[in-house]
């Protein structure tokens, strides 16, 4: 009965107008548009929450500008995404799993049966129609080779550490034939390909790879282009950073690609010639990382992160000038997809307090129009606002973040904090809305919380010389940046000083760790997937290289790095009370780190509940796993910042409203 009593008090104490955990996994997105090369038709995926198979799917939708209707192309159990249109408008390819394994599909884009163009063991990853619309170059690993199967046969199933890749090479196929037959097009224990793109001939393939398809040997890729007339393959970038995703010239003579950066330097756009010989630098003056688009006659275009909103930009390849062609200055652009002739395009795009669509523009002049209705989705409630928040950092450097208010915010009124921490380093918070996924905002602000997501040292879209500030730097520089931010918005009256939460997934995970030991300026604080102690990360992980580019050496070289910036080695200093959640299987940050800090807080007598989910990684990506991870951090800061001495129980509803797309 207590139980009950505390469950009805919990979903009356909140406004009506409020999502509840399970709305918002409900929330349907649209994503990876792809204009047709006519320009008449938009296609884009939508992806929906499936509780009866607990998994997120998407189908592929389509828009017509023209007249402005829109309509469901696929209807599988299972999902389809990835559209490709053939260069004459008149086909869709797409990927799906609706056989078991990743496979290529064709449709019209008026509708009717998807006809399954590959059936190719091994399944496939990426894949491009070539410019004359004869054949579809992919990726994949492919069939698993004769040795391996012995292998098993004889011994069971084991793993060799850095010496069992599977190397994933080009495949082509005729477009035109109903069931084609795959032909290598690249193959051997040399490299593993990455992204690719055809020539405009058709004659030729670009692509970058790495000496295997390991994460930490992400820093070996170079760029080659292969024939297919002879399959003869040519190295034609080989420098000591990454080099990738190369797009051509229009008249098929030089190559664009991104070189160096990763981590937090910036990568640059060079340009080699198509046969080879010393590529030159072309966007030096440009300080973030570019994404390359296209080439046109015009320039060449890429994407990249301008603080909290995202932009397209064109490059003039023989002056090294950038122009940025995207407005207003507050738009997230995202996944850009040309025209035929280059003349219009189309994108994600997001604004303040508003929910992601797929938006239409003409180059010039830049005028964004939604394809899309995906904000009707928030028309039943009342939602918390999100602002742009300023602040100097105890060093002096200035730091942004987006403060989130309820709904019906007064300043005269005192209110609980919430501090969510991104994770990447390099990932970056927007004042947009998306649905609640790790930690339920909406519930957190209609319980009456301000919550402040900081942009820390190291976030991404405030140039390379911020993202470096955390280089030896790791929790310490950045707690700095979480504190002052506190510490600003204490000073502006309306926020209850002894409150205080923090919670952060990943690197905010990591930084929520070292907030729990090395202060107690917080009431309660919850990790997810975060580094306890680097050398236990370092050892575990699988991506070696994080480490030794922001600790700058190895725990052999540098022990006292690695100390300094761990959570563990302030452990006799915590008394914040900490939940932990972790997944079972997670290779990026390992589970040992979960542990580690559980067993520390236990030993020191701090309150601490660990949860682990099962059978999950780094990211716990399935509806229920979701909702049981935002249900226990709502119960967590219910009763360490509420006072609630109860099971918290996030309000429920009894029914869903009925999206559109």
């Amino acid at each position: 009965m207590r139980t009950a009593v505390l469950v009805f008090l919990a979903a009356t104490a909140l406004p009506a107008q409020t999502p509840t955990i399970e709305q918002s996994l409900n929330l349907k997105t649209a994503a990876s548009p792809r204009i047709s090369p006519d320009g008449r038709y938009i296609a884009y995926t939508v992806s929906e929450t499936n509780w009866d198979e607990n998994a997120f799917y998407t189908q592929i939708w389509m828009a017509m500008p023209a007249t402005g209707e829109r309509y469901q192309l696929t209807h599988a159990k299972k999902s389809s995404s990835d559209p490709r249109w053939s260069p004459d408008s008149k086909r869709l390819a797409f990927l799906s799993d609706r056989d078991g394994s990743q496979q290529i599909y064709v449709i019209s884009p008026g509708g009717g049966e998807a006809a399954q163009l590959t059936h190719f063991e091994g399944g496939v990853t990426e894949f491009e129609w070539s410019p004359d619309g004869k054949k579809i170059a992919f990726t994949s690993a492919g069939p698993e080779t004769k040795a391996r199967k012995d292998r098993k046969e004889k011994f069971g199933d084991f793993e060799i550490v850095g010496g069992d890749y599977a190397m994933v090479h080009l495949w082509t196929i005729n477009a035109d034939e109903e069931k084609p037959k795959p032909e290598a097009l690249t193959s051997g224990a040399e490299f593993s390909v990455e992204g690719f793109q055809w020539s405009p001939d058709s004659k030729r393939v670009a692509f970058s790879a790495t000496r295997d398809p390991d994460l930490s040997s992400g820093d070996t890729a170079d760029i080659y282009v292969v024939r297919l007339s002879d399959k003869y393959v040519r190295k034609l970038a080989d420098s000591p950073e990454p080099d990738r995703n190369p797009i051509w010239s229009p008249d098929g003579r030089e190559i664009a690609y991104e070189t160096g950066g990763g981590w937090y330097r910036n990568a640059h756009v060079a340009i080699v010639s198509a046969e080879g010989g010393k590529p030159r630098i072309a966007s030096a003056g440009f300080d973030e990382n570019p994404r390359l688009i296209r080439w046109s006659a015009d320039g060449i275009y890429f994407e990249a992160a301008q603080r909290t909103s995202a932009h397209l930009f064109r490059l003039d390849p023989a002056t090294g000038a950038v122009e940025r062609i995207s407005a207003p200055e507050e738009l997230q652009l995202g996944a850009p997809s040309f025209n035929g002739e280059g003349s219009r395009l189309v994108f994600t795009c997001a604004f303040p307090n508003k929910y992601p669509e797929i938006c239409t523009s003409p180059v010039a002049p830049f005028a964004p129009h939604p394809v899309t209705s995906m904000n009707d989705q928030l028309k039943p409630w009342k939602l918390a606002t999100r602002e742009l928040f300023e602040w100097k950092s105890k060093d002096g450097t200035p730091i942004e973040g987006i403060l989130i208010k309820p709904a019906d915010f007064d300043p005269a009124k005192k209110y609980p904090l919430l501090v969510v921490i991104h994770g990447g380093p390099t990932g970056t918070d927007h004042p947009s809305i998306t649905g609640d996924r790790t930690y339920p905002i909406e519930l957190f602000a209609a319980k009456g919380a301000v919550i402040l997501r900081p942009n820390y040292r190291g976030s991404a879209g405030y140039g390379e010389k911020f993202r470096s500030l955390n280089v030896r730097n790791l929790g310490l520089g950045d707690a700095d940046d979480v504190l002052s931010g506190v510490d600003a918005l204490i000073a502006k009256g309306y926020i209850d000083a002894d409150r205080i939460g923090a919670m952060g997934w990943s690197q905010g995970g990591y930084i929520s760790a070292f907030l729990t030991t090395y202060t107690t300026r917080f009431k309660a604080i919850s990790v997810g997937a975060g580094i306890s102690d680097w050398m236990t990360y370092y050892v575990n992980t699988d991506i070696h290289p994080f480490t030794r580019n922001y600790l700058q050496a190895t725990p052999w070289d540098d022990p006292e790095i690695y100390r300094k910036t761990s959570p563990i080695t302030y452990i006799n200093r915590a008394k914040t009370p900490t939940l932990i959640q972790h997944g079972e299987l997670d290779k990026r940050v390992p589970i040992p780190n979960g542990y580690e800090l559980y067993q520390g807080l236990k030993d020191r007598g701090v309150p601490v509940k660990m949860i682990v989910y099962k059978g999950f990684g780094h990211a716990i990506n399935k509806p229920k796993q979701q909702s049981a991870v935002m249900e226990h951090n709502y119960e967590w800061f219910s009763r360490w910042i509420w006072g609630e001495t109860g099971p918290a129980a996030a309000p429920a509803a009894s029914a869903s409203p009925a999206p559109r797309q």
